[in-house]
């Protein structure tokens, strides 16, 4: 019986059949797989962004209150702070997470990697490759991101990894100061630029995920490698529908609307949008924010895809309205966040996801041939677009690949569960 189990066991077994560890005890145990890590009663505890200043259309503004404009952005809900402990010169633990770390990196190919892990494991057992919801947790948006128009402003830039923890080095896996790709575990269902087979990374350059092809016309690509281990729990949802159109996810401890918003709408917009709709107490709540970009992260389903499944990157517990894209046929929208994308330039952009194809106007180089709308970056991408403005002024794109720049994107509310 049940409660003649042990305090862990009672604790995998209600984990293996995704029943809300959280409703039946006031604190889980440790997270297993590891001795002395912090005890939380999340198995998939959000560290926060770390985005601490405040954002008008273009740059960085005081505080604004709630009855003023730009209220409700990612700074007005600080989370669980990034709490990083060191164990060994190599070894850093995330309080917040669980997960344990290696403090430096080496530069790889995916099968590389792969070898490099059975070595290790085989004198030190429990290490992996991160999969993307692990590598996202080390994200911080104090971070400023250097692109933009060559010569690259180095000097203005900041990583989007706590650089006084972990080893980083820009241009670490190639030419440019953007190339420091951090390789996951996690491989896109479907294919990107074309054809190729794609694995997701985090750059922690310029603060994005992007699908990347695994091989290219010059070899396979390298990444960053960092291992993982700890907190298996990390990055699953225990999703439950409440059946009064809220959804509440166990494992994080947030409730989320089971609609979107059923519109696009630029980001200020985005932001009035959760006050109007918390003075309509919607759905018996006056406490409803545009999530940040971890909260939002926390919902994307990898184990689906437009391609394969004809199905975006999110669970079918959620309602998701379709548009009209940019080629005339029937797409997912991108879904705003409440964090400010910062870059050299300022911080005219703000966080997306792209729950379905991540688009762009892409020709493979030196090809000759004209860019065409593809899939260039993986359902589940997380890119930037301009907080205000016309798409029509953008009309192949911005960026290497093309990206579609869409800035009316839809909004899916979040609150934090009691």
């Amino acid at each position: 019986m049940i409660h003649n189990l042990p305090p862990m066991k009672v604790w995998l077994l209600f984990a293996a059949l995704q029943v809300p560890v959280i409703l039946l005890f006031g604190e889980s145990p440790d997270i297993p797989g590891e001795s002395g890590s912090e005890a939380s009663r999340l198995p998939y505890r959000i560290a926060d962004t770390n985005q601490t200043a405040f954002f008008n259309n273009s740059g960085e503004i005081q505080r604004p209150e709630l009855e003023e404009p730009f209220y409700g952005q990612d700074a007005h809900f600080p989370g669980n702070r990034p709490d990083y402990r060191s164990l060994s010169d190599e070894r850093i633990q995330d309080k917040v997470t669980g997960l344990i770390w290696q403090k430096g990196y080496r530069v790889m190919t995916l099968k590389e990697a792969q070898k490099e892990l059975e070595r290790l494991n085989k004198s030190d057992p429990g290490w992996r490759i991160p999969s993307i919801k692990e590598a996202y947790s080390l994200i911080d948006f104090s971070g400023v991101d250097p692109s933009g128009p060559p010569p690259f402003r180095m000097a203005d830039a900041h990583p989007f990894i706590d650089d006084g923890v972990f080893d980083f080095q820009y241009s670490a896996n190639g030419p440019r100061p953007i190339d420091a790709q951090m390789l996951t575990s996690t491989i896109y269902r479907g294919r990107t630029m074309g054809h190729n087979d794609t694995v997701f990374g985090v750059n922690f350059a310029d603060g994005r995920i992007k699908g990347y092809p695994i091989k290219h016309p010059r070899g396979e690509m390298r990444f960053m490698v960092r291992f993982v281990r700890g907190n298996p729990a990390y990055g699953k949802n225990i999703f439950n529908d409440n059946g009064d159109g809220t959804i509440t996810d166990s494992a994080t401890g947030l409730m989320w609307a089971q609609a979107d918003s059923g519109k696009g709408m630029n980001w200020p917009n985005a932001l009035d949008y959760a006050k109007k709709m918390n003075k309509q107490k919607y759905l018996g709540y006056t406490d409803w924010r545009v999530p940040d970009a971890k909260e939002l992260h926390s919902i994307v389903d990898y184990s689906r895809s437009p391609q394969k499944d004809n199905s975006p990157a999110l669970n079918p517990i959620f309602k998701i309205n379709k548009i009209i894209g940019e080629d005339g046929k029937e797409r997912w929208p991108y879904f705003w966040t409440s964090t400010t994308h910062r870059s050299i330039r300022g911080g005219q952009s703000a966080v997306y996801f792209a729950f379905g194809e991540a688009l762009g106007y892409f020709s493979p180089p030196h090809s000759g041939r004209a860019p065409q709308l593809m899939d260039v970056h993986g359902a589940g991408a997380q890119r930037s677009d301009p907080k205000i403005g016309d798409p029509a002024d953008y009309p192949r794109g911005r960026g290497p690949q093309g990206d579609v720049i869409r800035i009316n994107n839809y909004v899916r509310l979040v609150r934090s569960a009691p």
